[in-house]
């Protein structure tokens, strides 16, 4: 285990540890430093457990069963979170484009003289500023 992994995992690391060894503080954490050899150290020391036991394990934590496996699933979990949420906000802006549609035809049916005056009148409007932006250039 190189001591970039050691640092990119550290807080589930740490974690996992006080797990397996609840007698461990964050001070005995911090006295390593961030070092393999401070840790196992650390851990022996204070557990009792054999030097090779506690490397095992830490190794284990760190490889492609351990640490990367549960940052790959809590990422999946996020990404799934997501899109559900993407999903579900995406079908409340169809409901309202749908609703809106609705609404404006009920207004057309209603008043179709003043809808096709409105439609006219935007028209105009739009087609004077766009003649303006166009002409500025």
């Amino acid at each position: 285990m190189n001591q970039q992994t050691l640092k990119g995992n550290w807080n589930e690391l740490k974690g996992k540890i006080t797990e397996k060894w609840g007698n461990l503080t964050e001070n005995d954490f911090q006295s390593a430093k961030g070092s393999t050899e401070q840790l196992v150290g650390m851990i022996q020391r204070k557990t009792g457990e054999a030097r090779e036991a506690v490397q095992e394990y830490i190794d284990s934590l760190m490889s492609s069963d351990g640490l990367v496996a549960n940052a790959t699933e809590t990422a999946r979990q996020y990404a799934n979170a997501a899109v559900e949420t993407v999903q579900e906000k995406a079908g409340y802006v169809a409901d309202q484009a749908k609703a809106g549609y609705e609404q404006t035809k009920d207004v057309v049916r209603q008043y179709p003289a003043e809808s096709l005056a409105v439609s006219f009148g935007v028209g105009i409007i739009t087609g004077v500023v766009a003649g303006l932006i166009m002409r500025s250039r």
